[in-house]
């Protein structure tokens, strides 16, 4: 299937690098023997490359480029299919931005293009090559993140150890996972997972409750949490407890028994967050949004956890107006290579900051993925790179060193 693949690089400071012309020209034979059409844009740092073939062969070329060694943060910035090429030959055609003006380029690329100016000036591809070109600063990597420049150092952190079941005959067990502020070492929050009592998932917890009782279930689970949480001392640290909507739709008296729990366990009501999900419908948002009144008017914190991953996600955000939002794994996993995703989080950033709302990634499980959210302004992370959930306590946490 004919396919195009846009990516962006940044060239490698090095004595050893041949001269561009003589690396073009030898891209120029090795995509004319697979069939690929090559457009590079260089500007004397970056370099944005248009490629077009047969997506397997892409795919073999774009990770042989991704560990090219003269190419560093290597980002894909779009895929697409078509049925025709743009560009008329096959091979490899270089604009230097630094000897020629961009709208010289700009007319040079239409030449070789096969669409129409209108048509072009609608074209995805061409828009990518045009914001290139006409850009004076492109986005550099702050050197302070550099993932090659950290270590991960595990430290115990200031709770009691891990501990049996809380309380007699409980239903479930929970896992503590922290969420943390790597610059600063500190732990914003913990948040309860729960656990079926061999240690099981959430789904594998619930999958043997009835129906008609999941809602009931789910809310009084949580008076383990804060069990746990007054067990081991998590002292002014904030908890997190997953609710679905339902729990406090069409569970009478929700909030109330949430607060007795809170105030039993020596807990303030300011100390936990309730955290919701955007991938489960709420059927009544009147109903919901009335059980969040209360809860707030209560001093406790509400969260949309999983954003992005479904689609209330904006409705959920322009009618709630939650405390913080935590952006779900599969957006944040792998951005530093994804184009795509990091546009997307800096426009959840923007939206965020202008609504004072603070973000967390969850699910970081790399120190690339880390260090690029980090250099992009977010400060609360949560995933196994930290800690990883611990059964009735809470694990080490790994925080960021930076080596010189």
């Amino acid at each position: 299937m004919l396919t195009t693949l846009i990516y962006r690089s940044q060239l490698t400071p090095s004595d050893d690098v041949l001269p561009l012309d003589t690396l073009v020209e030898t891209a120029k034979r090795n995509n004319t023997a697979l069939g690929v059409t090559g457009m590079l844009l260089f500007d004397g740092a970056h370099f944005l490359q248009v490629l077009e073939g047969e997506e397997e062969t892409l795919d073999a070329l774009f990770s042989k480029i991704s560990r090219d060694v003269r190419h560093q943060h290597v980002v894909e910035m779009m895929r697409d299919y078509a049925p025709r090429r743009r560009f008329e030959n096959v091979g490899m055609v270089l604009f230097d931005l630094r000897l020629e003006l961009p709208q010289t380029i700009l007319d040079s690329v239409l030449r070789h293009g096969k669409l129409e100016s209108y048509l072009a000036a609608e074209d995805r591809v061409f828009k990518f090559i045009e914001t290139f070109a006409t850009s004076e600063r492109k986005a550099r990597p702050d050197e302070r993140f550099d993932a090659t420049r950290w270590v991960l150092e595990p430290k115990t952190p200031p709770f009691r150890p891990p501990l049996p079941n809380i309380l007699p005959d409980q239903m479930c067990q929970f896992a503590l996972q922290p969420i943390v502020e790597p610059l600063g070492r500190t732990i914003s929050s913990l948040e309860a997972l729960v656990r079926s009592n061999n240690g099981g998932s959430p789904e594998h917890f619930f999958s043997a409750i009835p129906d008609d009782q999941i809602y009931e279930v789910d809310l009084q689970t949580k008076a383990y949490a804060f069990a746990l949480a007054e067990k081991i001392g998590i002292g002014s640290h904030k908890i997190a407890i997953n609710l679905l909507p339902g729990s406090l739709v069409f569970i009478p008296g929700a909030v109330d028994f949430l607060l007795e729990k809170v105030h039993e366990h020596n807990l303030s009501p300011e100390q936990v967050i309730v955290e919701v999900t955007e991938n489960e419908m709420i059927s009544g948002f009147g109903e919901f949004n009335s059980a969040l009144k209360k809860l707030r008017a209560a001093g406790m914190g509400l969260a949309i956890d999983d954003f992005g991953s479904g689609y209330a996600g904006l409705s959920l955000l322009a009618k709630f107006q939650p405390d913080k939002i935590k952006i779900d794994r599969e957006i944040v996993s792998n951005i530093h290579l994804s184009g795509p995703k990091q546009a997307i989080v800096n426009s959840i950033i923007k939206c965020c900051s202008d609504m004072e709302i603070t973000l967390v990634a969850e699910g970081i499980e790399r120190v690339e993925e880390w260090c690029w959210l980090e250099s992009a302004g977010i400060r609360r992370f949560q995933g196994f790179l930290f800690a990883r959930p611990l059964l009735n306590g809470v694990n080490d946490i790994h925080w960021p060193t930076f080596t010189v």
